[in-house]
């Protein structure tokens, strides 16, 4: 066997590369904000970095995982449906806090406890009508820009993040010394719930902390019980594409 098909061949990488080069692509954006910049004369390539930058990011992303598509265990069973009534439970945890800010008409953004819940107003964030408006009110800029953000969410997000989070971690950390690939998917563990739910909540912002720990544990709940990483990836599916339905409808741009 040479190099390249040991490569192609090795579950781990496959595993963990995809979601490692969509997190490593945005690194500068991240941390110095390059090359955003905030003028009113900026072309909109640096005005609004993300609206290229996460289609690339999807792109890298989907290209890597059809190369290594051989190495995931996305079987279709019953747990599939259980994993959509699933992603609707975990995202209504997710988005309520906000819902609640709305309901109680609060002035702002509080303090203290409510602002650790995520009762915050969730209003600045992506917005195709954005750079709908450098182009004259472009439909198809809104429209092209919107479909691959769902795109992103939906398809690229879910596949990347349950691949590495269920797919690959759980498994690891029960035995990160031998075969952990003889590990069934979906084996229960307090250790992998406690590190994989905490390090998933973690990877977001902290106003997202208290609705990711949810929304993990019923994800690492649905992984034992189904057994399904397709489960996995159809509960985050369906949670994001509800989150971008509700962030486009109500303004609540920062969810996502």
């Amino acid at each position: 066997m040479n190099h390249i098909q040991a490569w192609k061949e090795d579950k781990t990488v496959a595993h963990v590369l995809p979601l490692a080069a969509f997190m490593l692509l945005m690194i500068p954006y991240q941390l110095t904000g390059w090359p955003e910049w905030d003028h009113p004369n900026a072309p909109w390539w640096r005005h609004y970095p993300e609206q290229w930058l996460y289609p690339l990011q999807s792109l890298i992303a989907i290209g890597l995982l059809l190369y290594f598509r051989k190495n995931y265990e996305l079987k279709w069973g019953r747990g599939v449906f259980l994993g959509v009534f699933m992603g609707v439970i975990g995202i209504g945890f997710w988005i309520l806090p906000t819902q609640v800010h709305s309901w109680l008409d609060i002035e702002g953004e509080p303090d203290g406890f409510l602002r650790f819940l995520g009762v915050m107003p969730r209003t600045d964030g992506f917005n195709p009508q954005d750079l709908s408006d450098k182009f004259n009110g472009s439909l198809w800029v809104y429209w092209s820009s919107l479909i691959f953000r769902f795109f992103r969410a939906v398809v690229v997000v879910s596949l990347i993040e349950e691949i590495f989070w269920r797919g690959f971690l759980m498994r690891f950390l029960l035995n990160p010394d031998r075969d952990y690939w003889k590990i069934p998917f979906g084996k229960p563990s307090w250790k992998s719930f406690l590190i994989v739910t905490g390090l998933f909540m973690l990877a977001h912002a902290p106003v997202d902390y208290v609705g990711a720990f949810i929304f993990g544990s019923l994800m690492y709940w649905l992984a034992v019980r189904t057994k399904s990483l397709l489960a996995c990836v159809v509960m985050h599916g369906v949670a994001n594409l509800i989150m971008g339905w509700y962030a486009i409808s109500f303004g609540k741009y920062g969810l996502w």
